[in-house]
């Protein structure tokens, strides 16, 4: 019998999420930064809390375009700061607003934000065939991820640490860490693999 990873059960958008994005490849820019600024933001916090405020982290945070997002100044940085609807959290309202204009760095380099990011893929071996449910939630770093963090950090990112990184690979389908059994297990695999890489 199919079930869900354990961590998705609490509420009807947690469900949702779980079952339609969480482990499915990302190659859109825009979604790509969105997720990386989101698992920053979760830093320290539930999940849940970040998706129940994300179609408000969108509407503040110009749908996560870097281009926009990078033009913020001082000003947008106080008026985050007073909005309620999303984490009002200084140092990570900065880190977005840098990391935004990073994002044309990696652009100019590798042609893309997603190009840059599909170059930490693990090799399929190095990862298990079928993960239970205690080796996924053992899973908070890989060597992978402390390469991204490294490399990002080097060039200027902030809030992107190992773990905040792996949990970033983890939403965006780098991995696959849908338990063995788990009914998106499969849906995540197919999207993985549809993926064209350079």
């Amino acid at each position: 019998m199919s079930e869900r990873c354990a961590w998705a059960i609490s509420s009807p958008l947690m469900i949702d999420y779980h079952d339609t994005e969480w482990g499915f490849a990302v190659t859109d820019d825009r979604r790509l930064f969105e997720k990386i600024c989101l698992e920053g933001f979760q830093s320290g916090l539930s999940w849940s809390t970040i998706l129940n405020k994300r179609a408000d982290f969108r509407r503040v945070f110009a749908d996560f375009d870097p281009e926009k997002v990078a033009r913020f100044g001082p000003r947008d940085v106080e008026r985050l700061l007073t909005d309620a609807s999303i984490v009002r959290h200084r140092g990570k309202i900065e880190s977005t607003i840098n990391n935004a204009a990073r994002v044309a760095d990696l652009i100019d380099e590798f042609g893309s934000l997603a190009d840059f990011v599909w170059r930490y893929e693990p090799a399929p071996e190095s990862r298990p065939a079928d993960p239970t449910p205690d080796q996924v939630y053992s899973f908070v770093t890989s060597p992978e991820s402390v390469a991204l963090s490294k490399d990002l950090k080097k060039r200027g990112w902030s809030f992107v640490g190992p773990t905040t990184m792996y949990a970033f690979m983890q939403s965006m389908g780098l991995v696959n860490d849908h338990h063995a059994g788990c009914l998106a297990r499969d849906a995540a695999e197919r999207s993985w693999r549809a993926v064209t890489r350079k």
